[in-house]
Formats: C-alpha cells, sequence, structure tokens
C-alpha cells in the first residue's frame, strides 16, 4: 500500500492542464467547480499553488525567440552602415577633440617650463654676487652666516666682468 502511494503523486502536486471542450457541451461549469477564464470553446483550470510558493511569478511565459517580430523592426543593411559610418565619423571627432586638448596641455606646460627657467637666469643675473677669495674667512665665520652662502660657478661671473685696473697715483 505505502509503494502505490509513492508512486503516484499527488492531485495538488499534478501540473495544471487546460482542457478542451467541445461546443456541444451543455454546461462547462460540472467538469470543474472554479473556472478562471472562459473563452468560447475551451475552458482553463485554475493553477493552483506553485510548490515554490512564489505566487507572485508570472507562469505564462515564453522565450524570447518565440516572439513574433514584425518586419519594420529590422533594419536595413544601408541604414546599419550608415548608422557605422557615423558612429566612426563621432569617434574620430572625439578622438581629435582628445589630441587637440592633450597638445594644447603640453604646450601649456612647455612655456611654463620655458618662463620658470628664463625668470631663475633673470634672477642670477640680477644677483649681487661677491666672491669670497680668502677662505680663512669662512673659517671665522658663524653658523648663520655660512647658511647663507651660496656656492656658484664664478668664473663665467668673472669672466664677463671688465678687469678694474688701478690708477695711478700722480705723485709716484
Amino acid at each position: 500500500m505505502s509503494t502505490n502511494q509513492e508512486s503516484q503523486p499527488q492531485p495538488s502536486a499534478r501540473a495544471p492542464v487546460p482542457t478542451e471542450i467541445s461546443d456541444k457541451t451543455e454546461n462547462p461549469d460540472k467538469i470543474s467547480g472554479k473556472v478562471q477564464n472562459q473563452t468560447p470553446g475551451r475552458t482553463m483550470i485554475p493553477l493552483g499553488k506553485p510548490k515554490s510558493g512564489r505566487v507572485w511569478k508570472d507562469r505564462n511565459k515564453q522565450r524570447f525567440s518565440a516572439l513574433l517580430r514584425d518586419k519594420p523592426l529590422h533594419s536595413s543593411w544601408q541604414k546599419k552602415m550608415e548608422a557605422k559610418r557615423e558612429k566612426e565619423m563621432v569617434k574620430q571627432y572625439h578622438q581629435q577633440l582628445k589630441d587637440n586638448k592633450a597638445r594644447e596641455k603640453e604646450e601649456k606646460r612647455k612655456r611654463r617650463e620655458d618662463n620658470l627657467k628664463r625668470r631663475e637666469e633673470n634672477e642670477k643675473k640680477a644677483e649681487i654676487v661677491q666672491v669670497i677669495r680668502n677662505t680663512a674667512k669662512l673659517k671665522r665665520m658663524k653658523k648663520k652666516q655660512l647658511r647663507k652662502i651660496e656656492k656658484r660657478d664664478t668664473l663665467s661671473a668673472l669672466q664677463k666682468t671688465p678687469p678694474t685696473v688701478k690708477k695711478a697715483n700722480k705723485g709716484e
């Protein structure tokens, strides 16, 4: 008896099946007590509660491939190629804008670099430099004074200044 019960599924677990009723039947309500939708010649047996408990899920789903597509929804080859060309043109224009922006940025950076270099050279030219020839002075200086001293290549500065000639005294 237990094997007989296990082999046959319970009526609530079976999948609902729509039944065809001919037009000759006088009263379609006699077949099932609960009729959900009635169409001429066809009666649907109501679907029970899903086994998963997900009552909000729609069970009348179809595959996407089963949908009928209208002819006008397909675009022609010319339209596709035109759209492709337009997309390429937009892409090229976008790339051109990007390149121009990058070039301008590079030029601006270069200009700024040149200006800073020129400013630094001008500052060096305008400085008043005193060359310390006596190294003993360095030993006598205090730390604070030594911190202010900067080492430079003075050869170019010495060559630019004309040599000073001492005037001879008239008395000699």
